[in-house]
């Protein structure tokens, strides 16, 4: 906390006093309801910082603003709400950076205006903590700005706001980034600058007119409720499942069982059996090869035709073969061999194995890199959980740049193929490399990638997600190695390079490393990556990296603090639209095309709001007092409701409370 608050309220209260107006203080979140907002012109956040309103409460304030209230932020109000893109747009920016407190000299930009009419010199020297800013909106109205060559820290260049104004979504912002100093809040000058400030954005002092608010309140957590299916018994390392146009849903196991849950009966049998390569541990450390991934044929109904993707048990490859289901049966003598992607045995880990169609009919494949994360035994020099680079002779498992940055390997990847009728498959538009490209496989339409293992698509627009289980490094170690490990939401618009073993996190460099010397080099450049490893059999130039969508460490995340802390396991689920399923069962409409997103490890499913363009724009908890075992796999059936599968507690073993369950939507009788 500020230890200037104090001081700061102190002195609101005095103005208020001074000047005709009321002032409330509260650190109680849970006064942020519509009722309660409505007795007030304008809301003041004085040096908030992180998360501090939950969603229902984020929906009043948007309401509020929306309905013609007023809105102050002092100084860490911009270092607030991070994963809340309108309250970011509301402030104007968000903090990004800054230097020691000193003295520097302030400019008056704009004096038409209540907060600097009274200044009668256009430069205004002062000694504060002084922000840098980034997501800065367009529509801001600066009334102050600092001089970068007047003090040392400043990254905003020429023009460097500090203070400004703007009407936004139907209400009014001030925003000044002064105040971080107990002093300052005997400054008469900045008092009075703060004053205009809250007068501005008190406005008239109008009733609010909530008909304009446009905010929907989230539905109260109680309205969802956990159906479980079916538990236990034949459940056995469930990977992913396809619930099918009757309901009925095909799941598919890592030991190579498929189980159908018959929605009429409510029981699960077993209709097939592959034989796989899979090991629960392959010298030393966990192995993840098996039967990995399932998805029905668009056209279903006509063909009966799945995919499922699944390690051959002598051949040294993941293969997707489809597969034709008859009378709840999988005819094995039906099988189409799509593809072979190439594995290298007895290792750990990373295989991905995720199968997802998109709106036009393309089949989207995820591949891991195959690459060991652990150090080495008996070697001097060892990864340490950054970025696997080791190129040295006989050590190419510790190399992901032989996989995931290789432009001639389909391991680390997202494949995206047409099927053809016969089995086999032809090339979009639109890969990352169109096909004769030499060394490069034109069926890669996202490389860099270290496990995704959960992928989908959205069903309107094509945009690819899946969940980035990231490396294990738990601090950073920059100079030297690179940053500490993330987990990433990534989300393709169109074919690109997202940057492992390179990069990861928001494109966060990793260092070359000499694992026989033990001594580091320069980090790798986003805007011109090379892949020179002496396994890669790809292009060495590779594309510009493109950008995480989503990040988070082991520990709290300053850019998304809602995920949490503990483990990481990303997985990316449906973009959910209404107009698509029956209105007797699916979801409301507060959900309309907003992004699933869940977390194996950490137990919780948020969703994510999209600006119009794809953008992330916020994310808030989905139904969190519903408790799942390590959910593996979050699918739309074509009901609407949310089907659920279950790994369980336990790895690589049979557990009792793994299973399939669905996520009901029971609104209050009217």
């Amino acid at each position: 906390m500020h230890q200037s608050i104090p001081a700061g309220l102190a002195a609101i209260q005095k103005l208020g006093a001074e000047h005709g107006f009321q002032v409330d203080t509260t650190k109680d979140a849970s006064l942020f309801t519509e009722t309660n907002l409505a007795n007030y012109s304008a809301v003041l956040f004085l040096s908030t910082t992180g998360d501090v309103l939950d969603h229902r409460q984020e929906a009043a304030f948007e309401r509020y603003i929306q309905a013609g209230g007023g809105f102050v932020g002092v100084h860490a109000a911009s270092d607030t709400e991070y994963d809340w893109g309108w309250y970011g747009r509301l402030v104007g920016a968000y903090f990004d950076s800054h230097p020691a407190p000193q003295e520097a000299r302030f400019v008056i930009r704009n004096q038409n205006h209540p907060s600097t009419s009274f200044f009668t010199d256009s430069s205004w020297q002062r000694k504060d903590e002084h922000y840098n800013f980034k997501k800065m909106a367009d529509d801001l109205q600066v009334l102050i700005t600092i001089d970068e060559r007047s003090y040392r820290g400043g990254t905003n260049g020429d023009v460097h706001p500090m203070s400004w104004y703007h009407e936004y979504d139907g209400g009014r912002s001030f925003y000044t980034a002064m105040g971080h100093e107990v002093e300052v809040y005997q400054d008469e000058q900045f008092l009075k600058h703060l004053l205009g400030g809250i007068q501005y954005a008190m406005g008239e002092n109008k009733p609010l007119d909530y008909s304009k608010a446009r905010s929907q309140f989230p539905p109260d957590d109680d309205l969802f409720v956990k159906t479980q299916l079916a538990s236990g018994g034949l459940f056995v390392e469930p990977m992913e499942m396809t619930v099918l146009p009757n309901l009925d849903v095909l799941i598919v196991q890592r030991r190579g069982q498929i189980l159908l849950y018959k929605s009429e009966t409510g029981k699960v049998k077993p209709v097939g059996f592959l034989k796989v390569y899979h090991k629960a541990r392959a010298k030393g450390v966990n192995a993840e090869e098996g039967l990995l991934g399932v998805a029905k044929d668009p056209q279903f109904e006509k063909n009966h035709w799945v995919y499922l993707y699944y390690s051959h048990a002598t051949e040294a490859a993941n293969r997707l073969s489809r597969f034709t289901l008859e009378n709840d049966t999988i005819l094995l003598s039906t099988e189409k061999v799509i593809l072979d992607v190439k594995s290298q045995r007895e290792i750990c880990c990373h295989t991905g194995g995720s199968i997802a169609f998109g709106p036009d009919g393309l089949l989207y494949l995820s591949t891991g890199d195959n690459a060991t994360p652990f150090d080495e035994p008996g070697q001097k020099y060892v990864n340490r959980g950054f970025g696997p680079l080791n190129d040295t002779p006989g050590h190419e498992q510790y190399d992901a740049r032989r996989s995931s940055g290789n432009t001639n390997d389909l391991r680390g990847k997202i494949l995206r193929i047409r099927i053809n009728p016969d089995g086999t498959y032809s090339i979009p538009e639109g890969n990352l490399f169109p096909p004769g490209t030499p060394k490069a496989r034109p069926e890669i339409y996202a490389m860099g990638l270290r496990n995704p293992f959960r992928i989908s698509v959205d069903q309107k627009n094509g945009y690819l997600y899946w969940g980035e289980v990231g490396p294990d490094a738990s601090a950073d170690s920059l100079e030297t190695r690179g940053p500490r490990g993330y987990d990433e939401l990534n989300q393709a618009r169109r074919a690109g390079f997202f940057g492992w073993p390179l990069f990861v996190g928001n494109n966060y460099p990793y260092h070359r490393y000499n694992y026989v010397t033990g001594q580091s080099g320069e980090p790798f450049d986003p805007l011109h990556p090379v892949n020179e490893s002496r396994n890669n059999t790809g292009l060495r130039d590779l594309p510009p990296v493109s950008p995480a969508f989503i990040w988070y460490p082991y520990g709290p995340s300053p850019d998304f603090p809602q995920v949490g802390n503990g483990g990481r396991t990303a997985m990316a689920g449906p973009v959910y639209y209404n107009d698509l399923y029956p209105e007797a069962t699916r979801l409301p409409d507060y959900y309309n095309g907003k992004l699933f997103f869940y977390e194996w490890m950490r137990g919780w499913t948020k969703v994510v709001t999209l600006l119009p363009n794809g953008d992330f724009d916020k994310m808030e908890p989905f139904a969190p007092t519903i408790k799942t075992n390590y959910m593996i796999d979050l699918e739309v059936g074509p009901d609407g409701r949310l089907y659920v599968l279950e790994y369980g507690t336990g790895w690589f073993t049979q557990n009792p409370d793994a299973g399939l369950a669905r996520i009901d939507y029971k609104p209050r009788p009217q």
